[in-house]
């Protein structure tokens, strides 16, 4: 950027492309991506598919639009690091971080989904959920610039990269079975209409443990350490090569 690059295009996974951003953030110049990770969650979200090199042919009809990131912050405030899809603890941030790298290596997105079936033989970790004056205990926390998770799944149905806020989706109870009702409720789409299960936008959260079991925090599917944390909107923070039909349906969206 100091040398007066016209776009930066980073090919990688969901945890490369967090690292590149961190280094763009505020900044003018435009952030390309070419799919080349487990997940690839940013580029399902823009419909790019997972190809690096179909991405790469239709790099000269993307579109320049600012948007805002979330920013995970100590509760002194001090700045941790900035994410481009979501935050989240609990349930998910163990998995992440107890996932077991070999198997990653050799099963992908597979060993995400073992990681998680093996979860349902203890009970959770808990934590509350503050935003503003309300306060929520759950074992599941997610704050989401985007609808898609993991590459497969719909959590935040309401998020959106052009909006100015957080979709956040807390998923309450530390018995683990409770998840299964819950991923029924991902799978068609009313997640929303669950006991259980609450819905916030909102542009600041605050995560702190409810118990003195360790809490865990995962940023962009990486591992992030430990609760306490607050996670912060920070809006018009970085320029991101879109596809137009994806802006264009965002937009629609948004307007109708």
């Amino acid at each position: 950027m100091e040398e007066g690059a016209d776009v930066i295009l980073v090919a990688g996974g969901d945890g490369t492309i967090n690292e590149v951003a961190n280094g763009m953030i505020h900044s003018d110049t435009p952030l390309g991506i070419l799919p080349a990770g487990t997940a690839n969650v940013l580029a399902m979200e823009l419909r790019m598919g997972a190809s690096a090199l179909r991405a790469a042919e239709k790099l000269g009809e993307w579109e320049p639009v600012r948007i805002g990131v979330g920013l995970v912050c100590e509760p002194s405030g001090a700045a941790r690091r900035h994410f481009l899809l979501m935050a989240g603890a609990g349930l998910d941030a163990h998995i992440v971080a107890h996932l077991n790298l070999s198997w990653k290596r050799i099963l992908g997105k597979g060993a995400y989904w073992a990681a998680g079936f093996a979860s349902l033989g203890r009970r959770l970790e808990e934590l509350e959920a503050r935003n503003g004056t309300r306060s929520i205990r759950c074992s599941f926390a997610l704050a989401s610039r985007v609808r898609n998770y993991g590459g497969d799944l719909e959590i935040a149905l309401g998020a959106s990269l052009l909006e100015d806020h957080f979709e956040v989706v807390l998923f309450e109870g530390s018995n683990p079975f409770r998840y299964l009702k819950y991923f029924a409720g991902v799978l068609t789409g009313t997640t929303a209409r669950l006991g259980g299960v609450t819905l916030l936008n909102s542009t600041h959260l605050e995560l702190r443990p409810a118990g003195e079991a360790p809490v865990y925090l995962q940023v962009d599917g990486e591992n992030s350490g430990f609760l306490p944390v607050e996670l912060r909107f920070v809006p018009q923070a970085l320029t991101l090569l879109a596809p137009p039909k994806y802006l264009a349906s965002e937009r629609a969206r948004w307007t109708t």
